[in-house]
């Protein structure tokens, strides 16, 4: 291979790889900010948890490692049922002629709530690694946390 068609493979990588995330971005519509968010949080919080596990006293092992990124992929799994049940909400809505501005609200509430959970526990890891924190940060993220708890509440009192 000479360098003309490595660039060209490059290219070509590059515009696939653009064209699968705007295609997933239209289809997604208003999900794919808050996925991407949660992606972004569970990254950084997988890495401030191994920086941490030493300043707690943890041993970093293989097992703690997989199980931690078991469960992240289990969250995203779960954004994913939230996703499934929009779906058969719009397909619902649709075969009984419903009309209602809905799509991907459930997927999205999940996505928000996690995203929450998870920042929480950067700013915890952090806090264990032993950077301070501006005291208003930690009770921010727990407040929009239970912000989105108390409207899921709500609409379920309102509904029944």
């Amino acid at each position: 291979m000479n360098g003309g068609e490595i660039c060209m493979n490059e290219t070509v990588a590059k515009v696939t790889f653009t064209g699968i995330l705007a295609a997933l971005s239209i289809w997604l519509e208003a999900l794919a900010v808050p996925v991407v968010l949660l992606m972004l949080a569970m990254i950084i919080d997988y890495c401030t948890g191994i920086m941490a596990a030493s300043h707690r006293g943890n041993n970093i092992t293989s097992y703690r490692s997989i199980n931690g990124i078991a469960k992240k992929v289990c969250l995203l799994l779960l954004v994913a049922v939230g996703l499934i049940l929009d779906c058969l909400i719009f397909y619902v809505r649709e075969s009984f002629g419903l009309s209602f501005s809905w799509s991907f609200i459930l997927a999205a509430v999940i996505a928000v709530w996690i995203t929450a959970n998870e920042i929480i526990s950067v700013l915890e890891n952090i806090q264990d690694i032993g950077v301070n924190l501006p005291a208003w940060l930690l009770p921010l993220v727990k407040n929009l946390k239970g912000k989105v708890e108390s409207i899921i509440s709500k609409e379920e009192n309102d509904s029944e």
